[in-house]
This record gives C-alpha cells, structure tokens and sequence, in this order.
C-alpha cells in the first residue's frame, strides 16, 4: 500500500501540465477546499498564460477560490451551484455563471454528464493502515466527482479529520497524490454577511426553543442566525440530526447530551450530515467518530429520504418574506444575493415528514434596520425560493407566526405582529390596499405600532393543577377570540355582555384585538390543541381617559369554569395595572353570574352597589412599599 501511495505522489506541475485547455475542474466544496491545490494551480497558470486556457471550475459552495481565480481573464470561467460570498459580486456582474437546481440532484447530474467533470481537486486524509483515505469535511458531491472524473488530484493533508461514511475513498480512486499539510479552512474565516445582535439572536432562540420538541430530528442552515439559535436547545433530549451541513452548534448540542439520535426512524445513533464547516476542536471531534457519518448529497438532501425521518424540524433562514407567507433567500430588490442551495431539498422533505415543522428565522428588519424584511408582496423580478405552503413557522425578535392552515387575510395578520413596530402601520395599510386584509382591519394601524411585550408572558398552574399558558393578546388572534366567544353557551354570553346577541363581526371584536398594552390590557387564557392554541378565558381591563381606576371583565369558557383559570387572570390582570401606576379595579357583574362574584370577592373586592340585577364592586391596590 504504501508503495502504490508512493506511486501516486507528484507536484503540482507535474500534475498540471497534464491538464489541456477547455476541461471542467471541479474543486472540493466549502472548508474542504483544497488551498494548497488552488494556488498552485493559480501559480501554474501565471507561469504558464496559455495553460488552462477556457477552462471551467466549479464547486457547490466556493470558500476562497474565487478571488485567486478570477483575475486570470481567459483561463478559468468559474461556474457555481451557489451563490454567497465571494461569488455574489461576479454574479450580478454576469462574470461567474450560476447554475439553480435542487442540490440533491447535483451528483446525479454528474453522474449522467449534465455537468462533465474532467478534473477533481479534493483535499483528503492520510490513508488508514487499509489504505482508504477520508474526504474529510467535506462529502456533498465531491464523492460524485471522485467517481466521475478523469483525473482525480488529492491533496492529502494530515490536518484532514477521518470521517466515515461516504466519506471513505480507496488509494485506487485517486490518480495524483500532493501530500501537504495547512489548517484546514474554519467556518468564520468565510462566513460573511450582516452583523445581528445579541439580543436579536437570543430572542429568535427562545421562541424557536418553543418549538422544538424532545425526539425531534433536526437540519440547521448555513448562517450565524441558525447556527445561534442552537444555543437555546440544550435542555432537550433525544433530538436526532439529519442535515446539509454540520455547524459547531450541532456539535455542541452533541457535546451537551441533547442529541444521541436514538428516537431517529433510520439512521440510529447517528448523526448524518454532507459536509462540516467550524471550529478546529469540531473538526476533531467527527475525527474517528463513529457515531458521526458523512454521506453523499443525494442522501442528505434527497426529501424522500428526509420525509422518512419523522418529526423532521427544518430551520433555515431568508432574506424576505412577504405578507402571504413566500419567501426568497436568492434576490432583493435586484443584485443576486444568494442561490436555492439546499434549504428548499429540506423544506419539501420536512414538510412531508410526519409531525414535521419547518422553521424560518430571520431579523425583522435589514441595513441597519432601515428596511423590513418583511414586505407586503414580492415584486417582479424577486424568485420566491419557498411558496406559500412550504412554511410552517416564521420566528423574529417580535415573535412567532404560525401560517399552517391559514388563510391569506389570517397570514397577513400573523407576519404583521412579527414585523418590527416601525414597520407595521404602513404593511397593514398596504395590506388593506392590496385586499390581502379587509377595510374593517383599518383600525388596527392606529395602535399596532406598540411591541408585543413577550416578557408579560407565563405559564401557570391552578389550585386545581390546571395548567394554562397567560399571554397579551395580539391582532393575529382574530380566529381565536372569535371561536372562543362562539364557543360560549347562550347563558355565558349573556352574563358576559348582558344581552343575548350572539353574533361576533370584526366591528365588535376589535375592542378586543385593539390594545395599546399600557391603558388597556387583555390576557388571554390558552392551552394547546395539536399545533395550534385554544383560548379557554380572557381577561381584560380598560381605563378611562384621565381615571387612575380600570373596568376589569373576566369570561371563562364553559367547560373550564371551575378549574381557577378566572382566579389566575384577576391576578394577572392587577399585577400589570399595579406596574402601571393605576389606583384599583372596578368590577360590574350581573347578581345572577355566582361564579364571577365569587372570585372577586375572593380576590379581595368590596361589593360598593348593587342595583337593577347589576353588583358593582372596587378593589384599592395597596400602596407601593
């Protein structure tokens, strides 16, 4: 073995110079990129003008070839399946050629010669005492090239992690060895793009914390803002990994026990990825790991594989998404920023799995935070990477919308509570332009700029032990608060509004969804019913203009009484009025409503007046300290 290694090894110029004009070289993808092989050949050419001449390089995901390429003029025309960092630029000027396709069908392009690949430059491992090598971090469609190319050139670098899988490649596969040792490329060295702040990424990761359950499997996109959000996970169990690419997040979430893949339908006890790009120490940790395996992109990526996986969780991130719910990670108001890759593979197959989630994060707003990143359309030119239906989830720093099952008016109300409150007046009143919301939600632009104050919210448990999540109301409640006040019996209803009107329009409801969070406040009582909330009490309070005092109403759905759910919002609803520096509660209950006499009492109100079927009773808040 040893002396066909021998065999095998050459210097650069002794390899390049069997290269002839117009061949297709693929180079190895992302923190695999083999540098040394990139400037030699880069060397090679300057001496030698006429080598190479028409010749077409390519990866699925370029590090830093790029810049040393494109200054050659007519030797290299650089092609890409991917567009990000250093090929954004060549891109938009029309100098780089971009290929869009769904990267799980790239290795079979290879394979069938849709995309010839002449010459490979990979960058792999020593060879084990077998004499297998390792293609290391990187797999995707290298393992495609290695079989497909004439010439197979690797750079074997004692740095290279040996990772399993389809990773493994025998001496036999390979024509030229050009033994050299460099660190290998780490994941901040060609990460580029915005800065977002700390408390952005903290609080897009504790609502995506919300959605990830014990035993979900997880894919995370490329980027700092998936990648962070991982952080949040490390209280879960049994969470499995089934993704693109292996971020330091991913193994640090390995490292803290919240993922050991055991609840995986296939694929158990491993952690399945096409290619890594971090940290040196999480380089070492997938070296000679068996529980980690790197596998072809047409594995990973392939959605009838991922669909396979059930509970698949997706969580990747965009540059814009409109009021209906599509979204686009490739173009924003003209420049090419970024290309399909293989978020939309896992979006499709997650959207198939059972029980699968798909998770977009993103901030709320862009340059600065001058422009939304989330727009009422998208206008001509802009690719819709994601349609309407791929989207489960959209999660910003203002919180989560929920857009399975909804309608186009409900949709636009979710995206409008996430938009940054600088944002929302002028998306509503566009919305109501554009007919995705009706005339009658114009009364929402006049109070919808206040944040929704997240911090208000809690999980409580009743003296009964009924657990109930306690949360501000928001617009995008609408469908909510209706059911619930439909789901009301007759007698309900009447001791709650003191008629026996049924009907529930818009017109009526917004006193309701219409709340400003400081003069007036409405809690609403919500416990889950398979992926979406069901309100089961709301209680509100409304003070008048110039009045230290509020008019406090608490209504609790039917078969909920009883369980101290009408306890639990009194005193959340006078805990917030005593924050705000109002003086007392004043309640008006019909003598007949028993049930809501009898928690005011209990919570400490004095009956002032009772009069024509209607007790009036006060409650003074203590002075502070």
């Amino acid at each position: 073995m040893q002396k066909l290694y021998a065999k095998k090894c050459a210097t650069p110029d002794e390899v390049f110079r069997r290269i002839r004009s117009g061949r297709k070289i693929f180079i190895g993808t992302g923190c695999g990129e083999p540098r040394h092989l990139v400037h030699a050949i880069v060397a090679y050419a300057q001496a030698h003008p006429k080598a190479f001449f028409d010749a077409s390089v390519f990866q699925v995901f370029p590090a830093k070839s790029v810049p040393d390429l494109e200054g050659l003029g007519p030797n290299f025309k650089i092609d890409s399946f991917f567009v990000g960092g250093n090929t954004q630029a060549l891109v938009n000027a029309g100098l780089t050629d971009y290929i869009p396709t769904f990267l799980y069908r790239v290795p079979d392009f290879i394979r069938r010669g849709y995309v010839p690949v002449d010459v490979a430059l990979i960058q792999t491992s020593p060879p084990d005492e077998e004499g297998r090598l390792s293609l290391g971090v990187s797999v995707d469609i290298v393992r495609a090239a290695v079989e497909k190319a004439a010439i197979v050139v690797a750079q074997v670098n004692s740095r290279m992690p040996f990772s399993g899988g389809d990773a493994i490649i025998s001496l036999d596969e390979v024509d030229f060895i050009v033994p050299h040792d460099e660190p290998i490329l780490e994941y901040g060295e060609i990460l580029r793009g915005e800065e977002i702040g700390v408390d952005v990424l903290n609080k897009i990761g504790e609502q995506v914390a919300k959605l990830v359950r014990d035993g979900d499997t997880l894919q995370v996109g490329y980027g700092r803002l998936p990648n962070a959000v991982l952080s949040h996970l490390k209280n879960k169990h049994n969470l499995g990994v089934h993704t693109e690419l292996l971020t330091d997040g991913l193994v640090d979430l390995i490292r803290a026990g919240a993922v050991d893949n055991s609840k995986k339908a296939f694929d158990q006890g491993k952690t399945v990825a096409a290619y890594c790009m971090g940290r040196k120490d999480t380089y070492e940790f997938i070296d000679r790991n068996p529980a980690v395996e790197l596998r072809a992109i047409d594995y990973t990526n392939n959605p009838v594989m991922i669909a396979r996986q059930d509970r698949m969780v997706a969580i990747n991130t965009v540059l814009e998404i409109d009021l209906t719910g599509q979204a686009t990670s490739e173009a924003v108001r003209g420049p090419r920023y970024s290309g399909i890759d293989g978020q939309v593979d896992f979006i499709r197959g997650t959207s198939l799995s059972v029980n699968g989630r798909t998770i977009i994060v993103m901030p709320s707003t862009g340059k600065g935070g001058n422009v939304s990143r989330i727009v009422p359309l998208f206008k001509g030119g802009v690719g819709a990477t994601l349609n309407r239906a791929d989207i489960h989830y959209v999660v910003t720093e203002y919180g989560t919308a929920s857009l399975q099952g909804k309608s186009i008016r409900e949709r636009a109300l979710e995206m409008i509570t996430i938009a940054h409150p600088r944002f929302r007046r002028q998306l509503i009143r566009r919305a109501i332009v554009l007919k995705l919301v009706s005339e009658d939600h114009s009364f929402e632009a006049e109070k919808i700029g206040e944040e929704y104050p997240r911090e208000l919210e809690a999980l409580r448990t009743t003296k009964t032990g009924f657990k109930v999540f306690l949360r501000p109301v928001k617009i995008s409640d609408e469908s909510l608060v209706r059911d619930f006040f439909y789901s009301l019996s007759d007698q309900s209803l009447y001791l709650r509004f003191a008629s026996v009107r049924r009907d529930m329009p818009l017109t009526r409801l917004k006193e309701f969804l219409s709340v400003d969070y400081h003069q007036d406040m409405l809690i609403l009582a919500v416990i889950e019913a398979g992926e979406n909330e069901q309100i089961v009490g709301l209680g509100q309070y409304n003070t008048k203009p110039g009045s230290d005092y509020a008019e406090i109403s608490v209504t609790v759905r039917d078969k909920f009484q009883n369980q101290g759910i009408g306890t639990e919002l009194v005193a959340c609803l006078r805990s917030l009025a005593r924050k705000r520096g109002l003086r007392g509660f004043q309640a008006e209950v019909l003598m007949r409503n028993g049930n809501m006499l009898w928690v005011f009492k209990k919570m400490g109100f004095q009956v002032v007046e009772d009069s024509e079927g209607i007790t009036v009773l006060k409650q003074e808040f203590p002075e502070e300290g």
